[in-house]
């Protein structure tokens, strides 16, 4: 068994589907579109054969947010870029862009390189080995 996709609903796959092509490297299939339940999505591709599915549809009520609170749910997707110095790297490069660091890289006290980032929708994106 293994996890074919996670999906997460957005106010705009537009702008997430850019930001998860342009730094993670993942590759958008068509917009799928259903006009009857003003439904919209892409699926995403990392090379890993991992999926993820952004979601857009009128209606989905947000979570009311404190970007540095946790909540119960989804909490963060983690992608590995390969290396120390990829993960120094990308979270430089994202910090310029304007996105928010919300932890810079470092060795955590279970054995992982990794800092966190947020993505355009405020949801948390840990870059790791």
């Amino acid at each position: 068994m293994y996890i074919k996709h996670i999906a997460i609903w957005s106010k705009d796959i537009d702008k997430l589907r850019i930001f998860y092509e342009t730094y993670f490297e993942a590759k958008a299939g068509k917009r799928y579109v259903n006009p009857a339940k003003q439904f919209e999505s892409y699926f995403l591709s990392f090379a890993s054969g991992a999926s993820l599915e952004l979601m857009q549809k009128p209606g989905i009520s947000q979570l009311p947010g404190d970007e540095d609170k946790q909540f119960i749910g989804y909490s963060h997707l983690a992608i590995s870029v390969g290396s120390k110095e990829e993960v120094d790297s990308l979270t430089a490069r994202l910090g310029k862009d304007g996105f928010r660091i919300v932890s810079e890289p470092r060795q955590t006290g279970d054995g992982y390189y990794e800092s966190c980032v947020l993505d355009p929708d405020g949801d948390r994106v840990e870059i790791t080995i």
